[in-house]
């Protein structure tokens, strides 16, 4: 197949064009090139999404068999995409996000969850993420005279992270000695690996399938207690996890899901956020790894990036917190 990609360099879209060319598939990817570098075998087509000049350039005397769109976050901007591909693709898959239900993260949630109300047409003042990702999905099905293919992914994580949730614990985890570790370990989580959406996104590509996917992984694939075990066995680390109840960080401010990557303490607000139903994609294909490869893999690829290059996304707490509040439990 031919297969457009934008994006195509950075995290998910790297799965994605390393998974296509591994297939044998011809590839072009389209980006600035500033977030990341493309892989060698794709015809790179350089340029900005936002500026119609540059996608008039990317479709001159190109058509493809399919175009995945791996980082449209804005219904405007996407939609401008899909009327200047219109007749020069089959299929059109587009990477939403969970985020764009609205029940989630309060509620269990499937692909027939309600999305938030988003006009195909909104511009990036119009919303938040999740918001602007359900208005993105409505400019493809509604813009796309080919086939659309939506997948809403859940948390993603894997090689090449560039959000730093991952890499964040197994940094600081990597480090040893005594470790805050928040909440309760006996929590169930469900995280999926990039590799594994990518394989997923492409077989759908390729079936050229008109639908919706929610592509999460699995219920309980991990608990939050044995994900640090899998971060401090991979690192080879001597860690001492010290563990902190929801109540007690929360009292003395500690932001869940950022200070603590992936920390979603017992309350409403986080009642749902490992429940979403896979179900769909799992019936269509979706395999998932353990979630103990996945670490492993995420930190041989970490280990080489040297610790100043390594990207967090203001992801981690303070090392002075942390000592402050691990001192007020040495205390207790």
């Amino acid at each position: 197949m031919r297969i457009l990609i934008i994006g195509g360099s950075v995290f998910l879209g790297r799965a994605i064009t390393e998974e296509a060319l591994r297939r044998g598939h011809r590839v072009t990817t389209f980006n600035r090139g500033v977030s990341g570098v493309d892989l060698p075998g794709v015809e790179a087509v350089r340029g900005d999404r936002e500026v119609p000049a540059d996608l008039d350039r990317l479709v001159e005397g190109r058509e493809w068999d399919a175009v995945v769109d791996v980082h449209g976050r804005v219904p405007r901007i996407v939609g401008e995409s899909v009327r200047r591909l219109n007749g020069r693709a089959g299929t059109y898959a587009f990477v939403s996000s969970i985020s764009a239900i609205s029940d989630f993260p309060t509620r269990e949630c499937d692909e027939s969850s309600p999305r938030y109300e988003c006009a195909p047409d909104a511009g990036r003042e119009d919303g938040d993420y999740g918001t602007l990702k359900a208005g993105c999905e409505r400019a493809v099905e509604e813009g796309f005279d080919g086939n659309a293919l939506i997948v809403a992914p859940g948390l993603i994580l894997g090689p090449h992270e560039d959000v730093g949730r991952l890499p964040w614990w197994l940094d600081r985890i990597s480090r040893g000695g005594r470790v805050l570790a928040p909440g309760d370990p006996d929590r169930a989580m469900q995280v999926i690996d990039v590799r594994d959406l990518a394989a997923f996104i492409l077989t759908r590509t390729e079936a050229g399938v008109n639908d919706r996917f929610l592509a999460s992984g699995v219920r309980g694939n991990i608990t939050y207690g044995g994900w640090l075990d899998e971060c401090r066995a991979a690192s080879g680390s001597d860690a001492e996890f010290v563990w902190a109840d929801d109540a007690f960080l929360l009292e003395r401010k500690v932001e869940p899901w950022t200070e603590f990557p992936l920390w979603a303490p017992d309350v409403p607000d986080f009642a749902a956020v490992w429940l979403p139903s896979s179900a769909k994609a799992h019936a269509a294909g979706l395999t998932c790894r353990p979630v103990a490869e996945t670490v492993r893999d995420t930190w041989a690829w970490l280990r080489d990036v040297p610790a100043g290059e390594r990207v967090f996304r203001g992801h981690g707490i303070a090392p002075e917190k942390e000592a402050a509040i691990l001192d007020e439990l040495g205390r207790r």
